[in-house]
């Protein structure tokens, strides 16, 4: 068994919740301006995962939880966000649940089509099959969020470090805009 702090969204630690935490240095490629990233210090967090996997990955039916912290900032006018991924079987479905914090939940279909989902408290998201998926901060403080997912879905993230995403969340006159990615 574990345990959920529900008002901070947290994974009690212990021996069974793995904890990560991704640093700016670890996300070369991920946002627009390479030169604005370099800029910044590598050691800066971005975001921190916890998952609770209570069968092996791979198991049909068996299902996973995590919470995701995502820091507030932003690399010249894009927001910090997690990497994004596409699930290895493309037709698993994750849904996320906003605990504290303003976000953004940004989605992608296989044709690039992208659209975003604002984050608040109490939000409830489901992300469809085949779509990719990624989180940005868009407040100023840190973004909590508790997902599950099916513990077979794997997860392919070299499709977004190779292609990234076909539109990236910016602060624009203050307000998170979706905008088309210019690769």
């Amino acid at each position: 068994m574990v345990r959920i702090d529900w008002t901070s969204g947290l994974l009690q630690p212990s021996k069974e919740v793995h904890e990560s935490v991704k640093k700016l240095g670890q996300l070369e490629g991920i946002f627009e301006n390479a030169a604005a990233l370099k800029a910044l210090d590598p050691r800066t967090a971005v975001y921190r995962v916890q998952a609770w996997c209570p069968v092996p990955e791979g198991t049909e039916g068996g299902l996973f939880w995590g919470t995701t912290v995502v820091e507030p900032g932003r690399v010249d006018s894009e927001y910090f966000m997690t990497h994004g991924h596409f699930h290895l079987k493309r037709d698993r479905t994750e849904c996320y649940a906003t605990v504290e914090g303003e976000g953004a939940l940004i989605l992608m279909n296989e044709t690039r089509t992208t659209w975003m989902e604002p984050m608040s408290p109490g939000s409830v998201h489901l992300v469809p099959p085949h779509v990719a998926h990624r989180v940005a901060n868009t407040g100023s403080n840190a973004l909590r969020f508790v997902a599950c997912w099916p513990s077979d879905a794997g997860h392919d993230y070299e499709s977004i470090r190779k292609h990234g995403f076909g539109a990236r969340v910016v602060c624009v006159d203050g307000k998170a805009t979706l905008v088309r990615s210019a690769v």
